[in-house]
């Protein structure tokens, strides 16, 4: 469960929190929560080597984009850290020397967790829409699935849903496909040839 301070919280307080938690301020609160669980770290990483293959390094994809895990952003007053974030080349076309940034990525993939769902989509998601942010993606390594929204002026819309193995070719990231099933290497894997019982 994400344990928030007493607003007011400075960015002092966020630097004296535990390494082994993650800290974020959101409305002037400290929010803190575990580190991921094993299960949520290999989807994220797994996730992560699927686009930074094709968008970062341009192999099977167009290039163009730089990715970071569990980055420090600054978006206005607010820091939040997600698990995976993407920015296309002329939004960063440097990298800053802190250990933070406040250029908004266009892409923000968050890995719900049980302890951490509910702030993630009450919370961080509106977040996210205020600054601008193009494309969310929430993964649920636990439930098997990807759900995707694009920015639709001020608010998230609806843009798919992706369960199991199915293919995962969704804007910004439709050059190239992969299966969402590599991202769980631990169960059994799915026979599409037969009906489900």
């Amino acid at each position: 469960m994400a344990d928030a301070a007493p607003k007011g919280a400075t960015y002092a307080d966020l630097e004296a929190v535990s390494p082994l938690l993650v800290a974020e301020i959101i409305h002037g609160a400290l929010v803190t929560h575990p580190r991921p669980s094993p299960r949520h770290a290999v989807a994220a990483n797994g996730l992560g080597g699927e686009i930074t293959s094709g968008y970062q390094h341009g192999r099977g994809g167009p290039g163009g984009w730089v990715f970071m895990v569990e980055p420090e952003l600054h978006l206005g007053s607010n820091v939040v850290v997600p698990d995976i974030a993407g920015w296309r080349r002329e939004q960063l076309p440097t990298l800053p020397k802190n250990a933070y940034l406040e250029t908004p990525p266009d892409w923000v993939c968050e890995v719900l967790a049980p302890d951490t769902e509910a702030f993630v989509r009450i919370t961080k998601r509106p977040l996210y829409a205020q600054a601008g942010i193009e494309s969310l993606w929430l993964l649920n390594p636990d439930e098997l699935y990807l759900v995707t929204f694009q920015l639709a002026g001020e608010s998230w819309r609806w843009q798919d849903f992706i369960c199991r193995a199915d293919e995962v070719k969704i804007p910004p990231f439709d050059a190239a496909p992969f299966s969402l099933g590599v991202l769980w290497p631990f169960d059994e894997p799915i026979d599409t040839s037969k009906p489900p019982a």
